[in-house]
């Protein structure tokens, strides 16, 4: 069995990303419930191509890729 290994910061900027977007789509309540996998494929795809385009917006325009809080950390 893998051990389990600490998120990189990347990973963890990702992840708050992620749960980011879920909220401003209105999943939030059911990711929590649900967790990740009680998403449907349109839902997930959804918050991967918002993921996408905020990345690559921010690369185009010289930021870092994520902007998040750092309380979401």
């Amino acid at each position: 069995m893998a051990q389990k290994t600490e998120l990189t910061e990347a990973q963890k900027r990702d992840n708050a990303m992620k749960y980011e977007i879920a909220k401003e789509l209105g999943l939030l309540e059911k990711v929590e419930q649900l967790g990740w996998k009680g998403l449907t494929s349109k839902e997930s795809g959804r918050i991967g191509g918002i993921m996408g385009k905020k990345k690559r917006d921010a690369t185009a325009k010289g930021e870092s890729p994520c902007n998040t809080s750092k309380e979401k950390l």
